[in-house]
């Protein structure tokens, strides 16, 4: 089994994105995917601090103090880029201005709950920042995070335990071991790694999974991929 590395996670995540989509990417993990959205597509990121129309990461050396995004990292900003007040920024992502939000978390519920905020722990140190707005503001919600712990134990679990970002609000999960659509009917597998069965995918993950259809397949990424596009160019 080979587990994906963080910058694969970002490119399976980016490939996901349609053209023409506004897309805000929390701190930590999701800024990757900035480095790997393809350059036949217009998609535009959106930051929290007040930027629109944000590049991938500088060069070495390159970086400029005052352009970064919401987790400090230094950014670049695309031909048409934008700053404003982070009151507006907030209207964006509260007012459903958004296509899609990629956020990481400490837990996600089979139900698409999701606790992101923090582990409830005396010494942790609580950052819940922007998530919350995002979780209920945008169209779709993508989870990108590692699919255990540090100590082996699944981040997809039956309930969270952890303080809720946000409930029944996320659509999909990738992970460093599958992709799964979060369904009413449950958790769905998209794919999976190679070299690692469904039926150890299940082991690992703690509670019940559903294959996809291979028909629904293709299917279902068409009409995903069309209805987001077509949000996105109703919202421009």
């Amino acid at each position: 089994m080979q587990r994906r590395t963080r910058d694969r996670m970002a490119a399976r995540i980016a490939q996901d994105i349609p053209d023409g989509a506004y897309v805000n990417l929390g701190i930590g993990l999701p800024t990757l995917v900035a480095n790997h959205l393809p350059k036949d597509r217009e998609i535009i990121l959106q930051s929290e601090n007040g930027v629109l129309a944000m590049g991938p990461a500088p060069a070495g050396g390159m970086e400029d103090p005052d352009l970064i995004n919401a987790g400090k990292q230094p950014v670049t900003l695309l031909p048409g880029g934008a700053f404003f007040h982070q009151a507006d920024s907030f209207a964006m992502m509260r007012g459903g201005h958004l296509d899609i939000c990629v956020l990481g978390a400490f837990q996600v519920s089979v139900d698409g709950d999701l606790a992101n905020w923090h582990t409830g722990e005396p010494d942790a140190i609580p950052a819940v920042g922007g998530a919350m707005d995002l979780a209920i503001g945008a169209k779709k919600v993508y989870v990108m995070m590692e699919h255990q712990t540090k100590k082996g134990e699944s981040k997809i679990v039956r309930a969270c335990t952890y303080p809720l970002t946000g409930v029944r609000c996320v659509d999909r999960i990738y992970t460093d071991l599958a992709v799964l659509d979060v369904t009413k009917a449950g958790l769905v597998v998209v794919d999976i790694v190679d070299g690692l069965s469904f039926d150890e995918l299940e082991r690992l993950t703690g509670v019940g999974l559903r294959r996809q259809r291979s028909e629904d397949r293709g299917q279902k990424a068409r009409h995903e991929r069309s209805t987001i596009a077509m949000e996105a160019s109703g919202s421009t």
